[in-house]
């Protein structure tokens, strides 16, 4: 790995798994100390008189980043936070279908399951092709899923098993148009691919700041439209469901207050957002397109050990891109493979896809078992070749 960067990776492992987590750099996390010292200093005048303003900042600097409405950001621990916001502030009739698909993460597709059986709906589960030839086929596969019962449609940005780029866009758009609202789990898109929101439309999208944007865990957000604003609510209760403000909105209200948390990893999203952007001359598009150029090229060289083909056009891969594993294909098989990269100082994820949520049952085997790269700024050709080598020497 590249060292000097910024970050505090251990150099005795080659860490090839930036999309799971994140690494936030030091630089980030020295902002960070700076916001808690502020707090602390004085956390009642902090906390109850110059948070908002801090916070409506940081959805400035955000909404800019997104092309969003800064109005329609709320702050979340993480998208899965948001997700479970949205879909345990509706409701549903029995009968209701809820439309996903098996490239989904397992946390949303067990909350899903949760919501649906709270109202008595059902959700579905659409089978997009992996390996893909396109957006084509993707577009058709879940669109066609939906009926005259879907009423509310949950679709990655970024697949986190297979790291797909979906065309979210076209699925919202096509949908849009039977009267069906998407939520969009953008959980690993700020930062490794380009996000409007403004262009995208979707009702709800929520995202993560600790995975390509290098801010600290705990730096998540939701944004709603506006005409779905007034129906969602933070998870936890708290005082701005019964605050007389008129001030700000109900949403805002609601969802910049839930308890005594730290804000800490939120307000430091802009020096983020701004310090990710210089790691290169030409900023984020920079940034991002020398992450796919070596995502790509460490896929190929992966591909090459494995002997298997790319399963995805290149642009379909962002800072990410998975493989499937011959002759791997049990739940157990992945987990021991990443155990012995593990032990040979390789930080990689494998897992069984689908995953558990998206099987018929969660006892039934993987169809497959794939092994996911990432390409951050502190990643080489040689962290790829060294994968490769383990991947050779242990077959």
């Amino acid at each position: 790995m590249r060292t000097g960067l910024g970050w505090g990776l251990d150099p005795s492992v080659t860490f090839l798994n930036h999309g799971s987590f994140g690494a936030c750099p030091e630089p980030v996390l020295a902002v960070q100390r700076e916001w808690r010292d502020r707090m602390e200093r004085e956390p009642v005048a902090f906390l109850d008189d110059a948070l908002e303003g801090h916070l409506d900042h940081v959805r400035e600097v955000l909404g800019a980043f997104l092309t969003a409405d800064p109005a329609g950001l709320a702050f979340v621990p993480n998208a899965t936070t948001g997700v479970n916001a949205v879909l345990r502030s509706l409701r549903f009739d029995s009968g209701d279908e809820i439309l996903t698909d098996d490239h989904e993460y397992n946390a949303v597709l067990a909350t899903l399951r949760v919501v649906a059986a709270r109202d008595g709906a059902s959700v579905v589960v659409a089978r997009l092709p992996f390996p893909t030839a396109g957006d084509d086929e993707l577009v058709d596969a879940f669109v066609g899923a939906a009926t005259a019962r879907t009423k509310l449609a949950v679709v990655s940005h970024v697949t986190s098993p297979t790291a797909l780029i979906l065309p979210v866009g076209r699925i919202v758009s096509a949908l849009a148009e039977r009267g069906i609202d998407t939520l969009v789990d953008g959980a690993h898109a700020p930062g490794q691919i380009e996000v409007d929101l403004g262009a995208l439309g979707p009702a709800y999208y929520a995202g993560n700041g600790h995975k390509w944007l290098s801010a600290p865990k705990g730096s998540g957000f939701l944004w709603v439209r506006a005409d779905r604003r007034a129906a969602v609510h933070p998870t936890v209760t708290s005082h701005g469901a019964n605050d007389p403000r008129s001030d700000r909105s109900r949403f805002a209200l609601e969802f910049d207050w839930v308890g005594t948390t730290d804000p800490t990893p939120i307000l430091s999203l802009p020096a983020a957002i701004d310090w990710t952007a210089r790691l290169e001359p030409g900023g984020w598009p920079a940034v991002m397109a020398a992450n796919h150029a070596l995502a790509v090229a460490g896929r190929e060289r992966i591909a090459a050990a494995l002997g298997v083909t790319a399963p995805a056009p290149d642009p379909m891969n962002g800072s990410m891109a998975s493989l499937v594993v011959p002759g791997a294909a049990t739940d157990r098989d992945a987990a021991d493979l990443h155990d012995r990269l593990r032990r040979d100082g390789i930080q990689v994820p494998v897992v069984g896809w689908p995953v558990r949520g998206a099987r018929a049952r969660l006892a039934d085997a993987p169809e497959s078992v794939l092994i996911r790269i990432s390409a951050q700024r502190y990643n080489e050709p040689a962290d790829y070749a060294r994968l490769a080598a383990a991947l050779t020497n242990g077959a």
